[in-house]
């Protein structure tokens, strides 16, 4: 029952803004336009739009993207390792790796909610988008974690 409870209340944590992307996205249907923004050039500007039932795709990519990763995080042992990996050290690769993974999974759920956002809000002319630096933060905010991992795995000895 505990270990439910504690279950359930990490995958809300962690999908919060994923799942409410998807409800905010279901909540203003009605209300977008027949074309929304569908593609962005490196400056942040809509450079092609598209049919509003495209929105759904980013959800679909996300929902099994976010499938994967969590199958992953729960199977360290099928991740690339160093060939320095022993059975005294392999707790601790295991664990930062799906710290690793964790993390970046998370970003991806910001990420995916964060485009939704970003699309309807432009179809629906409450902003004019996040502008040039939302593609390079993106990035930043994917390999952050990678890096840091990185780092902290190859002090495992």
């Amino acid at each position: 029952m505990c270990l439910t409870f504690n279950v359930q209340k990490y995958v809300f944590r962690n999908y919060t803004c994923y799942i409410g992307s998807i409800v905010f996205l279901l909540t203003i249907w009605n209300r977008l336009p027949n074309q929304v923004p569908a593609h962005f050039n490196l400056a942040g500007e809509v450079d092609r739009w598209g049919s509003k039932w495209e929105l759904i795709i980013l959800p679909i990519i996300g929902g099994i993207t976010l499938i994967i990763m969590q199958f992953l995080e729960k199977h360290p042992e099928v991740h690339n390792y160093p060939s320095r990996l022993n059975e005294s050290n392999a707790p601790q690769f295991y664990l930062r790796s799906r710290k690793m993974l964790n993390q970046v999974k998370n970003m991806c759920s910001l990420i995916f909610a964060v485009i939704i956002l970003e699309s309807v809000t432009i179809a629906l002319k409450w902003s004019k988008g996040f502008g040039v630096w939302f593609l390079p933060v993106l990035i930043i905010a994917v390999f952050i974690p990678l890096v840091i991992g990185l780092i902290q795995q190859r002090k495992i000895k």
